[in-house]
């Protein structure tokens, strides 16, 4: 962190003497840019401070009357032998020694003059002829051109050290420790995080470094997590294939069809876990194709009902469905949907003991559909339900697999729904039993 922290500061350092050097630049050009011009103009590019006293004199009494006391009060004035002009270039006040020019008179502007013009309100009101400039002179005058702007660029470079300094305090430090926490991210240390300080946006910066932070490492977890539960998934009918078969090769079984058939039957559940992992990864990466065409859903259902009917009657189960008032037709893939049907019916049977019961429920719910699969089992209990539609996660591992299921079924079916647009949730009845509801956008 430290490191981050020097290197930001050595880039503001160099930005900031950078700056330094630029305003030095461009009060020394100014300043040569002055001198050269009185040096070669009897004109200047721009007034002395004193002008507007003048200018100020004259707009508040309409005329140059009375203006002697005010001039001769003028401290910059004092060492310069001047000469005040009217519009009309007539003398209103000469205070230079050497010329004859009397008050009243015209003044002709020779070319050693430093003429200055006076304006009020857009219009000429005279000109302020310096008549003599000596080299000490020219450089005083310049200099008191000069000396405001060169105070208000030094002013401008400790503002900008000051600002420098907050910089580092409200925002090096912060960025610091996001560029730090970045690279341990990037290290492999997920559990990095970092503490909200600064300003709005840096505090609004770290908050969503800490959820990025936070979701890789969730998503490291789940992956790691998947393989290790692939892993655990495959091992079992390899095992039981692997055993099957060596024990034919030695002779401890017979080459019969009832071992060739116990391996088959390990064959299928393998491949119904990688059809199911298939099948996820395309919907959770959206890559499965949909065909939506208007479907009646309750008719789905229905059928879904009869395909299941058999398997409930075998386990003492009652299986119905009630449907409310209103046409269920939306626009929906049918077969994606009678799938996501079918596994929380299936899902139902194989968690629901014998003699229980099972039903299903379609209504319309403001804009919505709403779709229940109800059952009066045992339910799951509430610290679990946030994982019942995660890949793998099972209330009894080796129930779901010697009844044949992957564990994927529910996620499956998240999947599915959430791809058409709808939303899937589970909670537990309070008589009992666990009630999945979807709700699909009419």
């Amino acid at each position: 962190m430290y490191s981050s922290v020097r290197e930001i500061r050595n880039r503001l350092l160099s930005l900031l003497v950078r700056a330094f050097v630029f305003v030095l630049f461009i009060s020394l050009f100014f300043f040569l840019f002055i001198m050269i011009y009185f040096f070669a103009s009897q004109n200047s590019p721009v007034s002395p401070p004193f002008t507007s006293t003048l200018q100020g004199y004259y707009m508040g009494r309409g005329s140059w009357d009375g203006i002697a006391p005010v001039f001769d009060s003028i401290d910059e004035l004092n060492s310069l032998s001047a000469v005040l002009l009217d519009q009309d270039q007539h003398v209103v006040l000469d205070r230079d020694p050497g010329s004859v020019s009397k008050v009243g008179s015209i003044y002709k502007i020779r070319p050693k003059d430093l003429a200055l013009t006076l304006e009020a309100n857009g219009e000429r009101i005279g000109w302020l002829v310096i008549t003599s400039l000596s080299l000490t002179t020219r450089i005083n005058f310049a200099r008191a051109i000069i000396l405001p702007v060169g105070g208000i660029s030094f002013l401008l470079a400790f503002f900008l050290i000051v600002v420098a300094a907050l910089l580092v305090r409200r925002f090096v430090n912060p960025l610091a420790d996001v560029i730090y926490a970045a690279r341990e991210v990037t290290n492999g240390k997920l559990t990095t995080r970092i503490s909200s300080e600064g300003p709005q946006d840096m505090r609004s910066l770290s908050e969503s470094f800490n959820e990025m932070a936070s979701s890789l490492e969730r998503n490291d977890r789940e992956r790691r997590d998947m393989l290790a539960d692939i892993a655990h998934e495959l091992r079992t009918p390899l095992s039981v294939i692997r055993g099957r078969l060596e024990g034919i090769v030695d002779g401890i079984y017979t080459a019969d069809g009832g071992q060739v058939s116990l391996a088959l039957e390990q064959t299928y559940l393998l491949e119904r876990l990688v059809d199911d992992l298939r099948l996820l990864t395309l919907a959770e990466t959206r890559q499965l194709h949909f065909e939506k065409r208007p479907v009646d859903l309750a008719q789905l259902i229905d059928h879904s009902i009869e395909m299941f009917s058999a398997e409930a009657r075998e386990k003492n189960i009652s299986l119905s469905f009630e449907q409310g008032n209103g046409d269920f037709t939306m626009e929906l893939d049918a077969q994606r949907t009678e799938q996501v049907i079918g596994n929380l019916i299936g899902n139902a049977l194989r968690y629901t003991p014998e003699g229980s019961k099972i039903w299903l429920t379609l209504e319309w719910a403001s804009d919505s559909v709403c779709l229940s699969v109800n059952d009066n089992g045992a339910g799951v209990p509430n610290e679990d339900l946030p994982f019942l539609f995660d890949r793998f996660w099972r209330k009894e591992k080796s129930r779901t697999r010697s009844s044949g299921g992957t564990g994927l079924g529910l996620a499956i079916t998240k999947q599915l729904v959430e791809a058409q647009g709808g939303t899937i949730e589970a909670r537990n009845l309070p008589e009992g039993g666990l009630q999945i509801k979807i709700l699909l956008k009419g």
